[in-house]
């Protein structure tokens, strides 16, 4: 009996953590833009809260970020940046948001160096143009413009860049 295919509807929410939930929604709401779409708390048994706050990224997407507070067991002190927290360099892991067309990069690059954020030239990476930057999470985040579909011109292909 052959199981039916896999079926992918894709991503529902991605969740990271924060110790400060308040510059967290500062960020994403006034500067990037992204509404909050939920905010929950919950009491924990052993003591202490979970506070988790859904920000709307498009295409029924969330970025979920979580914040615990007098919880035993976990850290009141953790690296909230997963690069640090792995001790893996910086991009490693990075969280990319897609916009519709270059112009978009470009306001959105505007914008964020008007609001004093360190960003990064825009990059060409071949099939996309991104810009980095970095939330108060120290997380690594990038905003990407697709210049064309994946095709089989992708495959096994080499090229050369500087870090980003």
């Amino acid at each position: 009996m052959n199981a039916a295919p896999l079926q992918h509807h894709g991503l529902s929410h991605v969740g990271v953590a924060t110790h400060d939930m308040e510059a967290t929604i500062a960020f994403y709401t006034g500067i990037l833009g992204f509404p909050v779409v939920a905010d929950h708390v919950t009491e924990i048994g052993q003591g202490g809260r979970v506070r988790q706050v859904y920000f709307d990224i498009g295409a029924d997407t969330y970025f979920v970020f979580m914040e615990s507070k007098g919880v035993p067991e976990i850290p009141e002190n953790f690296p909230t940046g997963i690069n640090e927290a792995l001790g893996t360099p910086a991009g490693m892991f990075h969280f990319s948001f897609n916009l519709e067309t270059r112009e978009e990069l470009v306001a959105r690059q505007n914008a964020l160096v008007n609001q004093g954020i360190e960003v990064s030239d825009i990059i060409d990476l071949g099939h996309a143009d991104s810009i980095f930057f970095f939330d108060p999470n120290n997380l690594q985040l990038e905003f990407c413009w697709h210049s064309r579909r994946f095709d089989a011109s992708d495959m096994g292909k080499r090229s050369t860049a500087d870090l980003a």
